[in-house]
């Protein structure tokens, strides 16, 4: 397996799309897929696996797979619509980050639908399990490759990079912390041998990983309910930087899980829960 860093806004350890046998996994937005390219030279893939339609992740699929017409898309039946048309999924990005859209993500182009194809979870084809793993979206899956015994999991496993802390990415609107508990369960219940996470990284330390998440995810769901967004934001930060990260480490977490977007996710699962009482 190979990790290619796509250097977004020319910042290194921030997106990791995966290549490995005649596949790649999360190809990151539309902004960084000339350096995908040149870093996949004359490579061309069979499938383009994601594990969710956020744009740091399957932003570049489209026009991926516009490019290369016998390219197969796997996505899931929550998102697959929005990657036939994109254009809702793009104005409400555009509502968060007006103007620095272009220059963030770049366009969102449609995957045609012949190319697509809709995964429900439980799916195995060819080397390939995978398993329905919301919590941090709801339209997230996770891929196992059981020839070498590889899970790429997206963001369920949370943010890592170098040796920073491991932190739970919380945008909104699909945050469901009793989703994301049981989608750890799914992922360590194929007893991995290493994990690949887009945000950045693979690690071989599994059950540590998985377990400290799960602690992660109710730590921040505790600060969530007696913070506000700005409290928020600076817990998180000030956690990152207890956890040894500054400098261009800390550009990479900033940009990787920006602090001010991530109290709104909690917000809004606290809220759906109140009103479900």
């Amino acid at each position: 397996m190979r990790d290619i860093d796509v250097r977004h806004l020319g910042i290194a350890k921030v997106i990791c799309c995966r290549q490995l046998d005649d596949v790649i996994v999360d190809p990151g937005p539309e902004s960084t897929m000339e350096t995908l390219l040149a870093e996949l030279g004359d490579f061309v893939p069979a499938r383009i696996l994601l594990t969710h339609i956020h744009l740091d992740h399957a932003g570049a699929a489209g026009a991926l797979a516009q490019r290369w017409p016998g390219t197969e898309v796997w996505v899931h039946e929550r998102g697959a619509r929005h990657m036939l048309d994109p254009s809702r999924l793009m104005a409400s990005a555009a509502r968060i980050y007006g103007d620095d859209m272009e220059r963030l993500w770049g366009d969102m182009t449609p995957v045609p639908e012949a190319s697509l194809r809709v995964l429900t979870g439980g799916e195995r084809i060819g080397p390939w399990r995978v398993e329905y793993t919301p919590g941090h979206a709801s339209h997230h899956v996770s891929f196992l490759h059981e020839p070498t015994g590889t899970v790429l999991v997206g963001d369920v496993a949370g943010v890592r990079i170098d040796g920073g802390p491991i932190l739970p990415p919380t945008p909104p609107p699909d945050v469901d912390l009793e989703g994301w508990h049981a989608s750890l369960r799914t992922v360590a219940g194929w007893r991995p041998e290493r994990v690949a996470i887009t945000h950045f990284g693979t690690w071989e330390d599994v059950d540590r990983h998985l377990e400290a998440m799960h602690d992660q995810l109710d730590r921040w769901a505790e600060v969530s309910q007696h913070t506000d967004d700005d409290e928020y934001a600076a817990a998180i930060e000030q956690a990152m930087r207890d956890g040894g990260v500054d400098g261009p480490l800390m550009d990479a977490y900033l940009r990787a899980m920006p602090p001010a977007m991530l109290w709104a996710g909690w917000e809004r699962y606290w809220a759906s829960r109140a009103q479900a009482g």
